[in-house]
């Protein structure tokens, strides 16, 4: 068997916490419906802290998924995981993720505290954690601008607490694939079977995907991300983009999510109708043009065998079916393809006259209708009726 890779989502959490995408309780809930569809290990579903909504998401979460291995976010302190672990009472499988600042920028800037006092901070949070629940993650917010020896030192006293997690999050996007590779190597071989190591990754640089999937390379067991890669500024790893890239790849990537993928384009699209805005166009896996073709020459290649630019089947993510966009940069091949599907059979001399003056439509506008190209063909067979 492939190695397993945990897929924690934080749609609920880190993602809600991006400008336009705050969610109702009832609308977490039902977006909690389709992530256990989609077959998510951990739904984070809040920040009990944060706001009495996001105690009540929790809570509702935990009482309508008793299955579900229900995670709550606490910071380490007493006042934030007593909250979180009020939240998860009714959660048959609770986690309490806390969390506390490590690198030396956020201990001189933000928190004002030593190193040793962090330390002893975080190891409380666990210790107490672990009174509620026994399964306890541990995140080290801004890993990777932390001293290595440091990050080592806490991730260790964090397991020997009780942390059955060691989440190792790039918060600001700062990291890339090689160099966050070997930073996850370095803490996954000094805790070795004692926890499991997790990548929470911002897209800051656009490299969210590829320092999860290098993590991953590296000995990570969990990758954080969120459905459309929402969150923080940027956002973070897009859960998709993870999952789809070790179920192409499995031969660089030989590992198993047990994700159910063809939900994945529905839990796209059912969270972009409760939040301000869809992914974009281009965006891999689920945005609007990840199956679609409108060049000639990618058309006629599709047309003739599909593998010659599509590496997936986009059934297999939950997207009904291929499109070919007819414009400008379209090819016969494909116009001919749609004049059949019409009703309209052409032979090679009708096809070059409706292909003439469908590329002279098409110079003028962002794609070209099907009842514009049914108007084309009725007036070209028209003319070529009166010429006879």
């Amino acid at each position: 068997m492939n190695d397993r890779v945990y897929i924690f989502d934080t749609t609920l959490r880190d993602g809600e916490q991006s400008p336009g995408c705050s969610m109702t309780v009832p609308e977490k809930v039902q977006m909690a419906h389709q992530l256990v569809e989609l077959g998510v290990d951990y739904l984070e579903a809040g920040f009990p802290i944060a706001s009495e909504g996001d105690f009540q998401a929790v809570d509702a979460v935990s009482r309508e998924f008793p299955s579900v291995r229900v995670a709550a976010l606490a910071r380490a302190c007493t006042m934030d995981v007593e909250r979180a672990a009020r939240a998860l009472e009714h959660a048959k499988r609770p986690r309490i993720h806390t969390f506390i600042a490590t690198s030396d920028i956020h201990l001189k800037h933000k928190l004002h505290k030593s190193r040793e006092q962090v330390l002893a901070q975080a190891v409380a949070a666990v210790e107490l954690s672990r009174r509620y629940a026994e399964d306890v993650e541990f995140s080290a917010e801004d890993a990777t601008r932390t001293d290595p020896a440091f990050l080592e030192e806490i991730s260790k006293a964090v397991v020997a607490a009780g942390a059955n997690t060691v989440n190792l999050p790039d918060t600001v996007g700062y990291s890339v694939p090689v160099e966050f590779g070997e930073f996850i190597g370095r803490v996954a071989r000094a805790l070795g079977d004692t926890a499991i190591v997790s990548v929470h990754c911002h897209n800051d640089l656009g490299l969210a995907t590829a320092n999860s999937l290098a993590g991953v390379l590296a000995g990570a067991r969990q990758i954080e991300c969120t459905i459309n890669g929402i969150g923080e500024r940027a956002g973070n790893c897009a859960l998709e983009e993870a999952v789809m890239a070790i179920k192409t790849r499995q031969d660089m990537l030989p590992f198993d999510t047990g994700v159910a993928t063809e939900h994945l384009y529905p839990a796209s699209q059912l969270l972009a109708s409760l939040i301000a805005f869809g992914p974009q166009p281009n965006k891999a896996i689920v945005g609007g043009n990840a199956f679609a073709h409108e060049a000639g020459i990618h058309q006629d290649g599709y047309l003739k065998e599909r593998s010659t630019y599509e590496i997936m089947d986009p059934r297999s993510v939950g997207v009904p079916e291929s499109r070919l966009i007819l414009g400008k940069h379209s090819g016969r091949h494909a116009l001919n393809q749609r004049c059949a599907s019409l009703g309209y059979t052409l032979s090679k001399a009708e096809l070059d006259g409706v292909y003439e003056r469908f590329i002279t439509l098409a110079d003028r506008k962002k794609g070209v209708l099907n009842e514009e190209i049914v108007a084309i063909l009725e007036e070209r067979l028209a003319d070529a009726a009166a010429a006879e």
